[in-house]
């Protein structure tokens, strides 16, 4: 990549409008929540996992902030899941662990960035537009590659072949109009 392209990549504002806050404390939740908005952040809560998957695949979130302690599933697990389901969507672990291990294991399962609490208002800000940036930048550097492509076919006999950052997404068929579901695994 040029350096002329990375420089225009640099210059550009990765908007935040959505972002998926999974947080079971309410006080934190109620806290986090209000500072986001007051930065003209839109908040949808999730107070465990499978809340944080239906949120993830129905809203389609600008970033998810994610807590490490939660009821059924580790925010670990969560992560991992979410990061295989789509992983252009920036997920930011917000923590009271402060542990090497921890922070390991969170790269590990896709984690963009760790953050510990207690952390600034202005901090936590800053972290969420840098990571969005940064995500947003490193995947339209990442050159297309031929195996990430997802191919399948329609009922009606029409092939497909998209980018798998559509797995997941629904469509409808050009040829016979029917709905159908990018699939996650590839033939």
């Amino acid at each position: 990549m040029s350096s002329e392209r990375w420089t225009q990549l640099a210059l550009i504002d990765v908007p935040v409008n959505l972002v998926l806050l999974v947080e079971d404390d309410a006080d934190s939740a109620s806290m986090s929540k209000l500072i986001l908005e007051r930065n003209g952040m839109t908040v949808k809560i999730a107070k465990d996992g499978g809340q944080a998957q239906s949120a993830f695949v129905m809203q389609k979130p600008d970033f998810v902030i994610l807590d490490l302690i939660l009821p059924g599933e580790s925010g670990f697990e969560i992560c991992d899941r979410l990061k295989h389901f789509d992983n252009t969507i920036p997920v930011l672990i917000f923590t009271a662990i402060d542990s090497d291990e921890s922070r390991a294991l969170a790269k590990r399962v896709g984690a963009d960035e760790y953050l510990t609490k207690p952390v600034s208002p202005e901090r936590l800000v800053e972290t969420i537009h840098r990571v969005a940036k940064s995500v947003w930048s490193k995947s339209r550097l990442e050159e297309p590659n031929e195996s990430d492509r997802v191919r399948f076919s329609c009922i009606c006999g029409k092939r497909f072949r998209v980018s798998a950052a559509h797995k997941g997404r629904s469509m409808t068929c050009p040829q016979c109009g029917e709905p159908m579901t990018v699939p996650h695994k590839t033939r």
